[in-house]
């Protein structure tokens, strides 16, 4: 199906409001648009407005005015104005970019009206040809010329140990319905340190809000990392989000098949790389969940593959028969995968035929659904916003 889109700025929205893989990127290109009528797709429940373009975006989040921070993974950060126009925040932290690595997830505090934490994941360079994900927090000031920088920045993560390669960071962030902050840690394509504690690669980590670890994390007794981990056995989450009854939904790519959402549970295994429905990429097999139920199973499998990125629990009232759906974004599904659930249990209800790939959606703050493609040939990746038909 085509969709076609028409340029238009955000401007009244936000005012009444309040990757690929390779290497090069062109310049971003935002702001300056022209407002036009948006879109209608015929079959879809939304039209499209094309807002802005940016060079390779990996993650967004919406200011408590209506603004909007936007990462691209080369290493900046962006605050895309009322009018289209996006300026950058100055102090992000240097970034080992290629492959999946650079700058990642960008998400505020709870209290962020009151402390102005900001939270970056992102991949940083480690001794020799080594790299890592890592986490900080810092303040953010902005000034009057639409911009701003970060100050008192604190690393209050890291993966253990760094490894060689440039794949398969995770670094996705959340933050729970009591103030912690969940990081997922990628496998780094390294497979056996998924089930590894002395390693928190392959995990899901919770923190407390200043990097500390809780007291009560399942594996606390073992200290060291294993003390962050609150459930192992994962390849790559590139997407996580609570429910509304406080329970933590992720998704993660599988191998050659087998993407999975999984209802993530205190101190489970997840069976990677023992266990997928999906297979190595060389072929060789990999025994399916069913073979071995000491592992926690998917509640969705996805093969052919969606890539799933991006992830939100929809609870705003411009869709409204998709209140507590979950919307993913599909890298080479090309879609944005509605999910619906049932209490513990999920199932895909619709697809919707993007033509690009989908790196990250967002809920905005009036309710209409924001999404980032990924980096396209020759272009930068487009910011969307799905608004009800008129």
């Amino acid at each position: 199906m085509t969709i076609r889109l028409l340029t238009a700025a955000c401007c009244a929205a936000l005012l009444s409001a309040c990757s690929g893989n390779g290497d090069a990127a062109p310049a971003a290109q935002s702001g300056g648009a022209t407002s036009a009528d948006a879109a209608g797709v015929p079959g879809q429940p939304f039209v499209i407005e094309e807002v802005a373009q940016f060079a390779q975006p990996w993650a967004m989040t919406f200011l408590p005015d209506g603004r909007l921070l936007v990462t691209e993974k080369q290493g900046a950060l962006k605050l895309m104005q009322a009018d289209g126009e996006a300026h950058e925040i100055s102090g992000v932290p240097e970034v080992a970019y290629g492959g999946h690595g650079g700058l990642g997830d960008v998400v505020l505090h709870p209290r962020f009206a009151r402390n102005r934490w900001v939270y970056l994941s992102y991949a940083e360079p480690g001794e020799g040809d080594t790299r890592g994900a890592a986490v900080a927090r810092a303040r953010l000031d902005l000034d009057d010329s639409g911009g701003g920088t970060l100050s008192d920045l604190e690393v209050l993560w890291r993966q253990v140990p760094k490894v060689s390669g440039r794949g398969h960071y995770g670094h996705r962030l959340a933050f729970g319905p009591d103030g912690d902050l969940w990081i997922s840690s990628g496998d780094r394509q390294k497979f056996d340190p998924a089930q590894d504690m002395d390693s928190n690669l392959g995990k899901v980590i919770r923190l407390n809000a200043d990097g500390s670890v809780p007291d009560d994390n399942p594996f606390a007794d073992q200290g060291e990392v294993a003390a962050q981990v609150w459930s192992l056995g994962h390849r790559n989450i590139l997407g996580m989000v609570f429910d509304g009854q406080g329970r933590l939904w992720a998704h993660e790519m599988g191998p050659a098949g087998g993407d999975e959402l999984n209802l993530i549970e205190r101190g489970d295994n997840y069976g990677y790389p023992i266990v997928s429905n999906g297979d190595h990429y060389d072929g060789r097999e990999i025994p399916d969940h069913d073979t071995a139920p000491e592992f926690n199973a998917p509640e969705i499998t996805w093969t052919e593959v969606i890539s799933p990125a991006g992830f939100i629990i929809y609870s705003g009232d411009r869709f409204t028969d998709w209140r507590g759906d979950g919307l993913a974004g599909g890298l080479s599904g090309q879609a944005l995968v509605r999910v619906e659930f049932d209490g513990d249990q999920a199932r895909e209800v619709e697809r919707y035929d993007m033509e690009q790939r989908i790196r990250e959606v967002e809920q905005g703050p009036d309710g209409d659904i924001w999404v980032l493609e990924d980096e396209r040939e020759g272009s930068g990746g487009r910011l969307l916003r799905l608004s009800p038909p008129a």
